[in-house]
C-alpha cells in the first residue's frame, strides 16, 4: 500500500514539474540566434560577384568564359570531357544563366550556372579541378482540385478557373480514345485532381501529372485513374471506375489538339463546282494550320510515303490484318515506307499538297480492304486491367474516387454579352 502511495505522489510531483514554468538562465535569454544563409544554386551567393544574363544570339560559352577571364585549357576541357552533362554546343538563346566571380580585383569566373528550364539546372566550377554537374531547384508539390460545367469549350472553362493550358491537353489525350472534345455539350462536367509545382514557395514551374479525373459526357460519367500494370517495364495507362482501360487501339484524331472537324465521310456529298452530281468522300478532314503535327492513330508499319496526284505528299500505315490507315495532303512527311511507329508518334505535318482548298489532313481509314467512316465504327479497345491486379486496383482507387465526389463544381465560364445589350454607366 506504501509502494502504490509513493508511487502516486511521485506522479503527482511529476506532473506538477512539467506544468512549473522555469525561468531560462539570463545568459541564455539574451543568447542571439545565428541567421542560417540563404544558398542560390547550392551556393552563397554574398561570397560572389553576381553576373546575371540570358543567352543572346550569337554567344557562345567560350566567348562567355574568356570575357570573363576563364583561361582556354578549362573551356577545353568542360566542351570535351563534360558533353554528357553540358553540351556547350546546346546553350539555347533566351535561357538564363548566372557567371559567379571573385571578388577579388582579378574578377575572375568561378562558376558557370546555366537554367535548362524552371527547375533543372547545370553547374559547372571553375574553380581548381574544373568539373560540371547537373542539379535541380527545391521544388514544392500543392495538390490542387478542380470541377467546372462547361459553357463553350474545355479550354475556356479551365482558363477561366485559373488552370494551367497543359491540363487541359493532359486531359484530352486521358479521354482522347473516349470523348470528342471538339463535340462537347453545354452542361458537360469535369473534375480534376493534379498537383502544381511552386518554387520558393511562389514561382510556378508547371503541372504535375492528373492523379485523378472525372467526365461527364451527355449524361454519361467517365472516371480515370493512372495505374501501372507493369512495373518492370513501368507502362501506365488510365482505367475508368470498372478497371476498364480508357485506351483504344485507334485514337479518335490524327491531330492531338487545335483541329477542327471540317469534312466527314459522305458517300452521298453533292458539291456545286461539279454540277451537284454525287462525288463520294471517303475521308475524314481535320482543318490545322499549316505545321500542326500530323500523329500516327495507333501502332503500324508504313506502308507507303509518297506523293501522288489530288492525294498531295501523304503516308500510309499498315496496322494488321484488318485496319489501314492514310494522311493526305502534307506539307512534308516524317516516316519512310518500312517503318514501324507507334501510336501518337508524329509522321509528317499539315500542308495543302494536291487537291485542298484550305490546310488540313485528310484521314482515311481501311476495314478489311474497304474505306469506313471511322467516327461511326465500334474501335477495339485495350485490354482491361487482368484479373490478378483488380482487387489492388479496386482499393488504390476507392480514396481517389472518393475525393472527386467531394469536388464541388464552380459556376460555368459566362461569355460575355453582345454590345447592343451593354448598358454603359453613361446612359
Amino acid at each position: 500500500m506504501q509502494r502504490f502511495f509513493g508511487a502516486i505522489l511521485a506522479l503527482v510531483v511529476l506532473v506538477s514539474c512539467k506544468d512549473e514554468k522555469v525561468e531560462p538562465p539570463k545568459e541564455m535569454a539574451q543568447e542571439t540566434v545565428e541567421v542560417p544563409v540563404v544558398k542560390h544554386f547550392g551556393f552563397n551567393l554574398d561570397e560572389f560577384k553576381v553576373v546575371q544574363d540570358t543567352v543572346k544570339w550569337g554567344d557562345s560559352f567560350g566567348e562567355l568564359m574568356l570575357k570573363n577571364k576563364v583561361d582556354y585549357p578549362k573551356i577545353a576541357t568542360i566542351s570535351e570531357n563534360y558533353k554528357d552533362t553540358f553540351d556547350v554546343r546546346k546553350i539555347m538563346v533566351g535561357k538564363p544563366y548566372l557567371i559567379l566571380k571573385s571578388k577579388d580585383t582579378s574578377e575572375i569566373a568561378e562558376i558557370f550556372i546555366y537554367e535548362n528550364d524552371r527547375i533543372n539546372y547545370t553547374v559547372v566550377d571553375l574553380r581548381d579541378s574544373v568539373k560540371a554537374y547537373k542539379s535541380k531547384k527545391d521544388v514544392k508539390y500543392v495538390e490542387r482540385e478542380v470541377g467546372g460545367i462547361i459553357n463553350s469549350s474545355l479550354s475556356q472553362t479551365l482558363d477561366s478557373l485559373g488552370v494551367d493550358y497543359n491540363v487541359t491537353i493532359d486531359l484530352s489525350e486521358i479521354y482522347a480514345w473516349t470523348i470528342d472534345f471538339f463535340r462537347l455539350e453545354k452542361g458537360d462536367k469535369f473534375k480534376v485532381i493534379y498537383d502544381e509545382r511552386f518554387i520558393n514557395d511562389t514561382l510556378y514551374a508547371g503541372r504535375g501529372p492528373i492523379k485523378a479525373a472525372f467526365f461527364e459526357h451527355k449524361g454519361k460519367p467517365i472516371y480515370a485513374f493512372p495505374y501501372v500494370t507493369d512495373s518492370l517495364k513501368n507502362i501506365l495507362d488510365y482505367y475508368d471506375q470498372d478497371a476498364n482501360n480508357l485506351r483504344s487501339t485507334f485514337l479518335r484524331a490524327p491531330i492531338k489538339f487545335g483541329y477542327r472537324l471540317s469534312s466527314r465521310y459522305n458517300l452521298k456529298r453533292r458539291i456545286a463546282y461539279y454540277g451537284y452530281k454525287v462525288r463520294p468522300h471517303k475521308g475524314t478532314d481535320y482543318a490545322a494550320p499549316v505545321g500542326t503535327p500530323i500523329i500516327a492513330t495507333a501502332d503500324g508499319t508504313v506502308s507507303e510515303s509518297t506523293r501522288r496526284g489530288g492525294n498531295g505528299r501523304y503516308v500510309k500505315i499498315r496496322h494488321n490484318g484488318t485496319y489501314s490507315t492514310q494522311y493526305l495532303h502534307m506539307k512534308k512527311q516524317k516516316v519512310k515506307r518500312g517503318e514501324f511507329v507507334r501510336q501518337g508518334d508524329v509522321i509528317g505535318w499539315v500542308g495543302m499538297t494536291g487537291n485542298t482548298g484550305g490546310p488540313h489532313v485528310c484521314y482515311r481509314f481501311w476495314k478489311n480492304g474497304r474505306q469506313v467512316d471511322p467516327l461511326r465504327e465500334k474501335l477495339p479497345s485495350a485490354e482491361p486491367i487482368v484479373d490478378s491486379l483488380r482487387t489492388d486496383y479496386v482499393q488504390y482507387v476507392e480514396p481517389l474516387k472518393a475525393q472527386l465526389d467531394c469536388i464541388e463544381y464552380a459556376k460555368p465560364f459566362a461569355e460575355p454579352e453582345p454590345e447592343e445589350n451593354l448598358i454603359t454607366l453613361n446612359q
